[in-house]
């Protein structure tokens, strides 16, 4: 059930910090389906994904006081969470690298258009931004940020050299700060 009553950032972290259980059910309820959609992508998996969510917001409840206002906004700590939370759960889980590469490599020349944003975080307008890079730096960012791959493994994948994976990622998160900026 959506609130009418909302919080600015400086309120949820303020309220977080104080363990208001009504500010961290307002951020659940405004943030777990961004955060979950996160979680899925990386997991490709409902059950898994829901799990981590849970975990997820554990962690912002218990380290909210880590947070610090200067190096970001919420919403990003919180995703970076996720994201780290779900790729600590698929190696905890001993997937294999190998298995992942071979799954990741029989696909990669089939990406279109809407490469790395889940239909479910879609709404953040993630997939206009995204749409804004190129063809081959949208794969960078899909494999390292949603798989987690790391600069080695993409360049395997791919069967480019290393130095052109880093190339292309820094100019891709380069690019999107720029176009975040304009947001």
């Amino acid at each position: 059930m959506e609130s009418a009553f909302t919080y600015t950032e400086s309120e949820l972290i303020q309220g977080l910090k104080a363990k208001d259980q009504k500010v961290f059910s307002y951020l659940y309820d405004r943030y777990s389906p961004a955060l979950y959609g996160v979680a899925l992508k990386v997991l490709n998996d409902e059950s898994n994904a829901s799990d981590c969510l849970q975990e997820v917001f554990l962690k912002i409840w218990r380290n909210i006081d880590r947070y610090d206002e200067s190096k970001g906004r919420l919403f990003t700590w919180m995703l970076n969470i996720t994201r780290n939370t779900a790729i600590d759960t698929l190696r905890s889980k001993a997937h294999k690298m190998d298995q992942k590469i071979q799954d990741i490599g029989d696909d990669v020349h089939l990406y279109t258009g809407n490469l790395a944003v889940h239909p479910s975080v879609d709404h953040l307008g993630l997939s206009k931004v995204l749409e804004k890079l190129t063809k081959e730096q949208r794969i960078i960012i899909d494999l390292a940020y949603y798989k987690g791959c790391t600069q080695e493994e993409i360049s395997k994948v791919l069967e480019i050299p290393l130095g052109t994976v880093k190339t292309r990622m820094r100019n891709a998160i380069i690019q999107l700060r720029n176009l975040l900026k304009l947001v």
